[in-house]
């Protein structure tokens, strides 16, 4: 857990405490969600988020629209395809991909939430980690504390709960396997768009 963030009296329910750090996190996070997150050209955007990020590989992409909480806990592989409007929760625990991972449009990856069953609506996360060469579809939720095996692919609209094995097709809500992906995955991304 951050140094900033510690449990309340009795319970485990996180609070910041408004340090210079937090701060400063905090007007990072404004200048790129609110600001250039919009801006039409991806590599003054990219030059952005290779600062801001807490790891951003070569060749990795990200599309316009994009927003980032807590951006240093969010740590790209090689070569990913980040599409538009995605949205990459880091508040407390580490989101990762490995390389060649294919993020399609809206999707969600939270490493943060809140317990159903507690009385006083204590939180409850996890980290998130993408192996190498997942495809995750339009609009896909990645919920807290899930492992995407290599490979593996979320279909359009899935919402992940569980981890995932290698190779393994999901679709559904909440996600189930509907098939296997094949083993000899080869591919290399190189998404650039210029405007995007």
């Amino acid at each position: 857990m951050d140094p900033e963030c510690r449990g309340g009296p009795a319970t485990d329910v996180f609070f910041v405490t408004m340090t210079p750090k937090v701060l400063a996190g905090a007007v990072l996070a404004y200048v790129y969600n609110g600001l250039l997150t919009r801006f039409p050209l991806r590599c003054a955007r990219e030059l952005y988020l290779r600062g801001y990020l807490g790891q951003f590989g070569r060749g990795t992409s990200v599309q316009m629209g994009c927003r980032f909480l807590n951006g240093r806990r969010v740590h790209f592989g090689a070569h990913n395809a980040i599409g538009f409007d995605c949205l990459f929760d880091g508040r407390i625990y580490d989101i990762r991909t490995g390389a060649n991972v294919s993020i399609g449009p809206e999707a969600t990856v939270l490493t943060l939430g809140h317990d159903p069953l507690s009385g006083d609506f204590r939180d409850k996360g996890g980290p998130v980690t993408i192996g190498d060469r997942v495809w995750i579809g339009y609009r896909a939720l990645i919920l807290p504390g899930v492992t995407i095996g290599e490979g593996a692919v979320i279909g359009a609209g899935a919402v992940v709960t569980r981890d995932v094995e290698p190779y393994a097709i999901m679709a559904g809500v909440p996600a189930r396997k509907t098939g296997d992906r094949p083993r000899n995955l080869k591919y290399q991304l190189d998404f650039k768009p210029i405007l995007l």
